[in-house]
């Protein structure tokens, strides 16, 4: 298994670009229902993630009108929620889950490609260590088990 495997694409992303303004990036991230999204440069290249609480933290150090007056860029957090490349190990793929929610991925020039998120990981890992029907050593652990 490859990060292709497990990769959420773009087109199904919600991500906003580093020049949206605070107050139309809050509405997006409101309506998408996650506390933390993807940034992009306007190019589509990956430049870093922002979270319910960079707004928050702007508007305590700026007041609210720097939702009016600012734009992602000049409140994203370089270097948090780094991305990963698409040919990562999955060994490093699981490594990172564990500190972060969703691992933004890019290509060769850090063109945003997807993400691959904790949740994917462990559903799809859990299930390949389920038992399969073949599979009499597991099944008969399982069986002394219930006794």
């Amino acid at each position: 298994m490859n990060v292709l495997g497990l990769l959420r694409p773009k087109y199904e992303i919600t991500y906003l670009t580093d020049e949206d303004v605070l107050e139309d990036a809050l509405e997006v991230l409101r309506e998408s229902g996650f506390t933390a999204v993807p940034v992009l440069r306007q190019n589509g290249q990956y430049v870093g993630s922002i979270s319910e609480g960079d707004f928050l933290w702007a508007i305590v150090r700026e007041g609210e009108t720097v939702l009016q007056t600012s734009k992602v860029k000049d409140i994203l957090r370089r270097g948090w929620n780094p991305a990963t490349d698409i040919r990562v190990s999955m060994e490093k793929l699981l490594m990172r889950s564990a500190n972060q929610n969703f691992i933004p991925v890019v290509d060769d020039r850090r063109y945003f490609v997807g993400i691959v998120t904790r949740k994917d990981i462990i559903t799809t890992f859990g299930q390949k260590a389920k038992p399969q029907p073949n599979d009499t050593r597991s099944q008969e652990i399982l069986a002394a088990g219930m006794h």
